[in-house]
C-alpha cells in the first residue's frame, strides 16, 4: 500500500534550524522527523512512500536513497500552492487507497489500523485552540459531518491530526483537481481539507478516528515537546561517557564522548559532540558540537557549534559559536 508525505515546505517557524535544511529532515531523538514517520510506516506493512519535496530536496533525496534504496519516490512541487496542491503530485488515476500522513507531525498510531477500514478515515484529536487548524464535527457513530480548514467560530475542538486514509486515490485527485481548476482556494491556498469537503458532497462517507497523542514539529517548543516523546520510549546511548551521570531517557550518538557531566532526562545528542564540565537536559545537541562548562535545559544547538560558559536556554543553528 501506498503512502505519501508532503514535506516540500520551507518551516519557517523552525529558524536557525532550517535555514539549511528541510523541515523533515531537522533530527529530533536521533533522527530525521520524516525518518521516524516512514519507520512507522514500513513497520506497518506500507511497501511505497511517495514524498513531495520542494525547498532544499536534495538533502531529502539524497538522505533516503542512500539508506533506504528504491523505497522512495519524490515527486517535486515547484511552488508551494497549499496541501492539497502538494498531495496532488503523489496521486494516481487508480482505484487503489492510500495513505497521507503530514511530514511536520508525529502521531501515537498504529498506522496499522489505517490499512484496511470500511470508510475513509480522519485522524483527530483534541485541541485547545481549534481555530489554527482543519476542524471536524462528528455525528454519534463518529461519521465526519462538517469538516472546516482554520475556522474562525469553531463549532468542535476536533483538530485533523495529520493522518488520513483515502478508500480510492483517484476521487481525491479528481476532488483536488476540481478544487484547482474553478480556482477554490482557503487562504490563498489549495487545501486538502476542501477536497476531503467535496468528497463528502458527492457522498464520500468519512470516520473521525480519535488519538491520544500528536506532535507538531513545527516549532521550537512543540519540536522539544516531541524529542521528549519519542525518547520516552526508550534511552540509546552509542557513545563514551566518563565520569558522567546519564539520567534516563536520553539519546546519545556515535562517537560522542562526555566528560564529567551530568546528562538528561530528555537529552538527545547527536553524533561526533564533545560535552565537558556541563549539565544537559530537554534539550537536542546536534552533531559535531561542542559544549564546555555549559548548564543547557530546552534547548537546541545546532550542527558544529561551540558552547561556553552558558546558563540558561539557548537555541541557535548550525556553525555558531557563543562563548563567555
Amino acid at each position: 500500500m501506498k503512502a505519501i508525505i508532503p514535506a516540500a515546505g520551507i518551516g519557517v517557524r523552525l529558524h536557525p534550524h532550517t535555514l539549511n535544511r528541510p523541515k523533515v529532515m531537522v533530527p529530533v531523538a536521533g533522527k530525521p522527523i520524516l525518518e521516524h514517520i516512514s519507520n512507522s510506516l514500513f513497520d506497518a506493512g506500507f511497501d511505497k512512500i511517495v514524498v513531495i519535496v520542494g525547498y532544499k530536496k536534495e538533502a531529502i533525496i539524497d538522505y533516503f536513497d542512500e539508506k533506504f534504496p528504491e523505497k522512495f519516490q519524490f515527486p517535486v512541487q515547484e511552488e508551494m500552492k497549499g496541501l492539497g496542491h502538494a498531495i496532488l503530485y503523489g496521486l494516481e488515476d487508480k482505484d487503489e487507497p492510500v495513505m497521507i500522513i503530514l511530514g511536520d507531525t508525529i502521531i501515537d498510531l498504529d498506522m496499522s489500523e489505517l490499512q484496511h477500514p470500511k470508510y475513509n478515515m480522519i485522524a483527530v484529536a483534541e485541541v485547545e485552540d481549534p481555530g489554527r487548524f482543519g476542524i471536524v464535527e462528528t455525528d454519534t457513530e463518529g461519521f465526519i459531518t462538517r469538516m472546516v480548514e482554520k475556522p474562525e467560530n469553531p463549532k468542535s475542538n476536533l483538530a485533523i491530526a495529520g493522518a488520513y486514509y483515502i478508500q480510492n486515490q483517484r476521487k481525491l485527485k479528481q476532488a483536488i483537481e476540481l478544487l484547482i481548476k474553478n480556482n477554490i482556494k482557503t487562504r490563498n491556498e489549495y487545501q486538502l481539507t476542501d477536497a476531503l469537503v467535496l468528497m463528502m458532497e458527492n457522498g464520500e462517507p468519512f470516520k473521525a478516528l480519535p488519538i491520544n497523542e500528536w506532535y507538531d514539529c513545527g516549532t521550537v517548543e512543540t519540536l522539544l515537546s516531541t524529542s521528549k516523546y519519542l525518547l520516552s520510549k526508550g534511552s540509546v546511548n552509542k557513545g563514551e561517557c566518563v565520569n558522567c551521570k546519564i539520567i534516563e531517557p536520553v539519546y546519545i550518538g556515535e562517537g560522542t564522548k562526555i566528560e564529567n557531566s551530568i546528562i538528561g532526562p530528555y537529552a538527545a545528542i547527536g553524533n561526533d559532540v564533545h560535552i565537558s564540565d556541563s549539565e544537559i537536559s530537554e534539550s537536542m545537541i546536534n552533531n559535531n558540537s561542542n559544549i564546555i562548562e555549559s548548564n543547557l535545559i530546552n534547548s537546541i544547538i545546532g550542527y558544529r557549534s561551540t558552547i561556553e560558559n552558558y546558563f540558561g536556554i539557548l537555541n541557535i543553528g548550525d556553525d555558531k559559536s557563543n562563548t563567555n
